[in-house]
């Protein structure tokens, strides 16, 4: 299990951007896919957008064209830069590692979890 470290997180004003980090321990980080998800008090976390170990994104219909996420694997951290953030993209983040690429499926991520940056944009 690798364990994860978010950050990143704030307050922005609506349209202002913000760019999330999920730093990770061990030697093995670069084998590891990584998603992000987020969740709001009283409601099912969702994906949000995940990244395969080489590389490949892939993102919720609801951030896409807004979020871009990237990994440095030589700093054991993936990035997700938000911009153009909307008062409904409010949550706490969370990121999430596994061996295998699960998508955008919480349940499913299951090798570490961060503790999770609190997101606020408001209008």
């Amino acid at each position: 299990e690798v364990q994860l470290v978010e950050s990143g997180g704030g307050l922005v004003q609506a349209g202002g951007s913000l760019r999330l980090s999920c730093t990770g321990s061990g030697d093995a980080f670069d084998d590891y896919a990584i998603g992000w998800f987020r969740q709001v008090p009283g409601k099912e976390r969702e994906g949000v957008s995940s990244i395969t170990d080489d590389g490949k994104p892939l993102y919720a219909d609801s951030v896409k064209g807004r979020f871009t996420i990237s990994r440095d694997n030589s700093k054991k951290t993936v990035y997700l830069t938000m911009n153009n953030l909307k008062p409904e993209d409010t949550a706490v983040y969370y990121c999430a590692a596994d061996f295998n690429f699960w998508g955008l499926v919480p349940s499913l991520w299951d090798d570490g979890w961060g503790q999770g940056t609190q997101v606020t944009v408001s209008s």
